[in-house]
């Protein structure tokens, strides 16, 4: 490794816990207390179309009981709902409710104001740098909490 990137995975993990904890206090502030940041990548997966348990298990790379706890939980909060499968009449999906759309709302707002001091601090040239070198770092794909 270059010595002159030795920081580098401190100054990663510390931006990304910067702009997490960013994000809940706002959506706190926002009067969803009853959520974890779990819960946001949860709402993440569940956003679009729903996903059963089976599905939020995979996305957040826990076991199918865990995601069916916390399933339990959101549903419980008034966050999520359980809608019949359009495809499989087995299965269930699990669905913001508008309560769980307005927190993710409140999360996206709160992401926005958690940036800004960044964005103020940048050039446009810096930022379009660091979006490029960031680029070339993710792994594309699914963003998931460390446990």
């Amino acid at each position: 490794m270059h010595d002159d990137l030795q920081d580098l995975p401190v100054l990663l993990l510390s931006a990304a816990r910067a702009l997490v904890d960013g994000i809940d206090a706002g959506v706190r502030e926002a009067g969803f207390t009853d959520v974890r940041p779990a819960h946001g990548y949860a709402f993440a997966r569940l956003s679009g179309t729903g996903a059963t348990v089976t599905e939020l298990a995979e996305h957040l790379e826990i076991t199918k009981q865990a995601a069916s706890q916390m399933a339990e939980e959101l549903i419980g909060k008034g966050y999520v709902k359980r809608t019949p499968h359009p495809t499989d009449a087995r299965a269930r999906l699990l669905v913001l409710t508008e309560k769980g759309h307005a927190c993710t709302r409140a999360a996206d707002d709160a992401a926005a104001a958690a940036l800004s001091p960044l964005a103020r601090s940048l050039t446009p040239a810096e930022a379009r740098s660091l979006r490029s070198a960031l680029r070339h770092l993710a792994t594309p794909g699914r963003i998931r909490p460390l446990w």
